[in-house]
């Protein structure tokens, strides 16, 4: 028999679980499972708003600065993240969600700082996995820091030199006309599949920077493109030709976030840092 249901502030009828485990026990490796087995829609955890192995709203409380902040960040203790995930929640008109935490004291927190009711029922990781397989989770994240969020599972694949020369009038042709679905989705598998490994090519992650880019007035091409893979996640180098006039600074800035964001949100890739380098100046000619 179905929980019954509880409601939100503005009327929807949303169903609140808690899944707790202490930290590095393999939650977030069982999070979809989980969710899918007990009809719920929705993820929260780690700061995210997750649905079906993608980030919705909020960033990974891992971005943090310090241990405190990324615990502040987690519970959402922030005023203005809280408005900002109530708001994402609200618009999208949430039924159902699963939080997960490390006790239910974390788990009623999340619930109260983001206007929910108490979760209708708490599912430990020990139900759902067994002692071994929580132990080699604990040891993964003792040995080697490792943390799981319940997204799709990438690794980058190095495909060419790392040294990119794009043409001006080909760099225009790709950036700045539209740019065409080209009818065919790539298919990646949440975390706790087994059935083996996926991998995006860095020329990949070129293209995303490059349509990420090509609303972003005042550059001309690429040069030189450069992706590699460590534990924080990809390290990205560009050299750029910028157009004489406009403000560098403002918008290498500009380009850094829309990058992070898209590549972010297109691959679940975590990026580590973007650096930009502006290699030389030209002067636009006027439209004929």
């Amino acid at each position: 028999m179905k929980s019954k249901a509880i409601t939100n502030g503005r009327g929807t009828w949303m169903r609140v679980v808690g899944f707790v485990g202490e930290s590095g026990s393999g939650k977030s490796h069982r999070a979809i499972w989980v969710a899918r087995e007990n009809d719920l829609e929705y993820i929260i955890d780690d700061g995210l708003l997750i649905k079906e192995s993608k980030v919705i709203a909020g960033t990974s409380a891992k971005k943090q600065e310090t241990k405190l902040g990324a615990v502040r960040h987690a519970l959402f203790s922030s005023k203005p993240y809280q408005e900002l995930m109530r708001h994402e929640m609200e618009k999208l008109e949430i039924r159902s969600v699963l939080i997960i935490g490390t006790s239910e004291e974390m788990i009623k927190k999340i619930s109260t700082n983001l206007n929910l009711s108490e979760p209708e029922k708490y599912i430990r990781i020990e139900d759902v996995a067994s002692a071994y397989e929580i132990q080699q989770a604990l040891y993964t994240r003792r040995i080697d820091g490792k943390h799981v969020i319940p997204v799709p599972t990438l690794e980058l694949k190095k495909d060419f030199s790392g040294y990119f020369l794009d043409p001006l009038q080909v760099f225009r042709r790709q950036a700045k006309g539209a740019f065409e679905l080209a009818g065919e989705k790539s298919v990646v598998r949440p975390a706790f599949s087994y059935l083996g490994k996926y991998t995006i090519s860095d020329y990949a992650i070129y293209q995303i920077c490059v349509i990420a880019i090509s609303s972003i007035p005042g550059i001309a091409k690429i040069t030189r493109f450069r992706a590699d893979k460590n534990e924080d996640g990809i390290n990205i180098e560009i050299d750029l030709v910028m157009i004489y006039g406009f403000n560098i600074k403002e918008i290498m800035r500009m380009t850094q976030e829309r990058i992070i964001e898209e590549i972010e949100k297109t691959t679940t890739l975590s990026v580590g840092r973007v650096k930009l380098l502006a290699k030389s100046l030209v002067f636009e000619k006027p439209n004929q």
